[in-house]
């Protein structure tokens, strides 16, 4: 018997979300037959001849990987192998922390341009201001570089220095700053106050995403004082998802009872169950909960239990549709397997599977004019080799993933504002789930 330290993990983008866990495995799979082994055995000829007599010395590494990688998308778009680099990156993102310098960055003509340093960071200490331009790194052009390669050659080990050449309007030649690389943490929820209302936004789902939503909203509590906060808005809109046990931490923390997902694998004492504890963070406050074509998997979850629970308001358009669970199953000290293993359920037994979270009030976001036809509907029933959910429609899952940067111009966020103060006048709009509702 081999026991693995497994990962659960639902998620879209990030490699998403996960439970701990120790799984067992004892053979119970049947035995492979004689053709899969004579099969396997013509593979192995076929990589000798390519090792052997390929017009150039091939890399066998990524032979080997490139086979791998082949059989496991086969079976789905969210299985895969993950090598060294891709298993430490999932980690990283599942921590919510990492060494680096503090900054939120996108690319603009071919440079790296700083959104903002985040306060109390290397950077942010070191000088770096948003709008500034970031044309070396270490001495290296960034231009002919992708973000995500950019962002990598910034990432590194804490304390060790990195040479950023800024070039910043007003400046007249090029800034030279030298930062030293810390522990990030990055912020999972972030909040504020909409006058009589509190806004929550989840990013993601990784470990820390718990515990800042219990600060956020005790912070939220403090400042407008429970006499005069009308509820609260979770924005879940562009959330690809995350680790499995903080979606459900998440849901536990605005319902007292009941369950808030099963997971339902090939062989039926695979089936779990997760249920709420007693008590809600917001004193059963009013939820209304922001979903759009970005929000996926571990927030899919939460939008699922509260809205079976009847303990908050679905507003947006329907969300991704990805009801699948992987494990991640390490292979040695640092490469793992990322295998499908289950479907999870919502509280009444919905597959989301290829369908979306459908919202109680749909409201359409609006895209800017110079958007238009740059952003297409996405979703699970879109991608190609999806495992087909049991009530998938053609009609499919996934909508527009778009939030506007600034708040006054989110339609999505003004419509569920004014449903939480009782100033919606559309009679279509469901009253919002009140305390007695959401214990029932």
């Amino acid at each position: 018997m081999i026991r693995k330290v497994t990962l659960l993990v639902v998620g879209a983008l990030m490699g998403a979300t996960a439970l701990s866990t120790v799984q067992s495995y004892s053979g119970s799979a049947n035995a492979a037959g004689s053709e899969t082994y004579r099969q396997l055995a013509i593979f192995g000829n076929v990589f000798e001849r390519v090792r052997a007599q390929y017009v150039t010395p091939p890399d066998e590494d990524k032979l080997v990987e490139s086979a791998i990688n082949g059989m496991l998308t086969s079976l789905d778009p969210h299985s895969s192998y993950l090598n060294r680099d891709a298993a430490d990156d999932m980690r990283t993102q599942t921590r919510g922390e990492f060494g680096g310098l503090g900054i939120e960055v996108t690319m603009e003509d071919e440079l790296v341009k700083v959104i903002a340093p985040i306060d109390d960071t290397p950077a942010s200490r070191a000088g770096v201001l948003a709008g500034d331009f970031i044309s070396e790194i270490d001495g290296e052009a960034v231009r002919g570089l992708s973000l995500g390669e950019a962002v990598d050659k910034m990432r590194g080990l804490v304390n060790t220095p990195i040479e950023l050449t800024i070039l910043r309007e007003g400046a007249d030649q090029p800034i030279k700053i030298k930062v030293v690389r810390d522990i990030i943490a990055v912020k999972a929820v972030k909040s504020r106050v909409e006058g009589d209302v509190g806004y929550l936004r989840i990013i993601s789902f990784t470990e820390k995403t718990y515990d800042d939503l219990e600060s956020a909203i005790a912070k939220i509590r403090k400042e407008v004082g429970d006499d005069k906060l009308k509820g609260y808005v979770l924005d879940l809109r562009l959330n690809p998802g995350g680790l499995l046990d903080q979606a459900i931490s998440v849901s536990d923390a605005f319902l007292d009872r009941g369950e808030i997902v099963s997971t339902r694998g090939r062989n039926p004492e695979e089936t779990r169950r997760f249920n709420a504890r007693p008590g809600d963070l917001t004193d059963a406050k009013p939820v209304i909960v922001l979903v759009n074509g970005g929000s996926a998997s571990a927030s899919e979850i939460v939008a699922g239990a509260l809205q079976d629970h009847r303990r908050s308001t679905v507003l947006g358009t329907r969300s991704f549709g990805k009801g699948s669970v992987q494990t991640i199953i390490p292979l040695d000290d640092s490469t793992a397997l990322r295998l499908t293993t289950a479907l999870y359920y919502t509280p009444s037994g919905r597959s989301i599977q290829g369908i979306g979270i459908e919202p109680d009030i749909k409201v359409e976001e609006p895209v800017p004019e110079e958007l238009r036809g740059r952003i297409q509907p996405a979703g699970e029933s879109e991608l190609r080799g999806h495992i087909k959910g049991k009530d998938e429609t053609t009609e499919g899952s996934g909508s527009i993933a778009y939030v506007p940067p600034d708040p006054k111009d989110d339609v999505q966020l003004g419509e569920a504002l004014k449903l939480l103060r009782g100033e919606a006048t559309n009679a279509a709009f469901p009253p919002v789930p009140d305390q007695a509702a959401a214990k029932n």
